[in-house]
């Protein structure tokens, strides 16, 4: 197992790309070498025996035959595990995790609570080995929460967030189930109606902070309305918003279970689908003619149909649409990737548990990917996906030192990523058998 921060018996100087930094100053005191049995540096090529990683100030030196000593380095002891980049879930919800009560909160929580909540909920993220997240909708708080990770206050991954998703009036995403009285004060400044206010919304997302902007293109499962699943936004509305989030640097995402709804965003050069239940064979196709990715979250499917059928956590509306939605899922994703769409891990964490977020290679399995494939789904894929690919993804030299570690080989178990056994970001070690 690891013994962490052990130093090496034996002092050899250092060889290959650990030479190329100049930093060291005739001491290597600063570098860490991780001793590992077997890693995965770029997800989709081969697997590598007895390496060490190299790191020096929170990134990747180098990954070097053989396991490197000197007596002034820190010295990791994973010879008995398999290394690889730290994992990205590219659709996550951190400010929450669905309960019986969770549909109080916005009229009980404080900003303070919901601040912490999430703090909490990106620290579980990062200990189960995810080291970077799309947070795809979600209040204010969750850019004060990735300032706070980036300045080192508080432990998480890496965050990419959109902020309050833009959404119609009464659709998705709208405040919905309260009295008549509140609703005002529940609605979200990004609910939107006609191409100009469309603008508007999109405009204030990005001032709010957004890195990407997420809309809600059809309606939800868990929106407490009986205003169904297809296409809400009227083309041209979906046209301004693309056009405003271009403008102003940013991607658009679609939330879409409909099929009306995701064709319709596609063609408006939305680039990348959550969900995308109902998509079909001729939807495929313009995934791939437009270069559009498609986040499938099949977990959240699953556990919104174990809810229906065996609690009474949902009202009757979402009940209703959480056993028409859910089944369809596990198919679609087989569906795209026979059909060569570009899949990025993501999960819809937030509905399922924090921390349980590899529960998704399963089902990304079962629909067909290789166990190499789904990791590159969740690694090389995801991270360009987020606008995060020249930082983290792979175990290239110049990129953050985040990887994880496991027992068991993942390209032979998938489980594997289940249980995750060392998780380092940025140099720094969090989580140790």
């Amino acid at each position: 197992m690891i013994k962490q921060f052990l130093l090496a018996s034996a002092a050899l100087a250092f060889t290959g790309s650990a030479l190329a930094d100049d930093n060291h100053n005739g001491s290597y005191e600063d570098y860490t070498l991780i001793h590992a049995g077997q890693v995965l540096a770029i997800p989709g090529e081969a697997v590598e025996s007895e390496q060490t990683i190299i790191i020096h100030d929170g990134k990747i030196v180098g990954v070097e035959d053989g396991y490197l000593e000197d007596d002034e380095a820190t010295i990791i002891d994973g010879k008995d595990m398999f290394f690889l980049p730290g994992l990205v879930d590219s659709h996550v919800h951190l400010r929450h995790e669905w309960s019986p009560t969770s549909r109080w909160a916005p009229v009980t929580m404080e900003s303070g609570d919901v601040a912490f909540e999430a703090a909490k909920h990106a620290k579980t993220t990062l200990m189960a080995g995810f080291t970077a997240v799309q947070d795809v909708g979600g209040p204010r708080e969750i850019f004060a929460l990735k300032r706070a990770i980036n300045q080192g206050l508080v432990p998480g991954p890496h965050i990419q967030a959109a902020g309050s998703a833009i959404s119609i009036t009464g659709g998705h995403g709208d405040a919905h189930g309260f009295k008549h009285d509140l609703l005002p004060h529940l609605q979200s400044e990004t609910v939107c109606d006609g191409p100009a206010d469309c603008r508007r919304a999109t405009r204030q997302a990005v001032k709010n902070g957004a890195d990407i902007i997420k809309i809600t293109a059809t309606g939800g499962v868990l929106s407490n309305t009986n205003a169904g699943t297809g296409q809400q936004f009227f083309d041209d509305e979906l046209a301004a918003i693309v056009e405003a989030a271009t403008k102003m640097g940013r991607k658009v995402t679609a939330h879409a279970h409909g099929k009306d709804g995701i064709d319709s965003a596609l063609k408006a050069g939305v680039q990348s689908i959550e969900h995308g239940t109902y998509l079909d064979e001729e939807t495929t196709a313009l995934f791939k003619k437009n270069n559009a990715t498609l986040v499938p979250t099949i977990m959240a499917g699953m556990t919104v149909v174990d809810w229906a059928n065996n609690t009474d956590w949902l009202p009757p509306n979402s009940a209703k649409k959480a056993l028409e939605v859910g089944p369809q899922m596990q198919d679609m994703a087989r569906i795209a990737y026979e059909n060569g769409v570009t899949i990025a891990f993501g999960t819809d964490t937030g509905v399922s548990q924090h921390g349980k977020n590899a529960e998704e290679f399963t089902y990304l399995v079962a629909a067909g990917m290789s166990e190499m494939e789904a990791i590159e789904s969740a690694t090389t894929i995801a991270s360009k996906h987020i606008g995060l690919d020249d930082v983290i993804g792979t175990l290239e030299p110049g990129k953050y030192a985040d990887l994880i570690g496991v027992d068991g080989n993942p390209l032979e178990r998938i489980e594997e990523l289940r249980d995750v056994d060392f998780v380092m970001k940025g140099g720094e070690v969090y989580k140790t058998p």
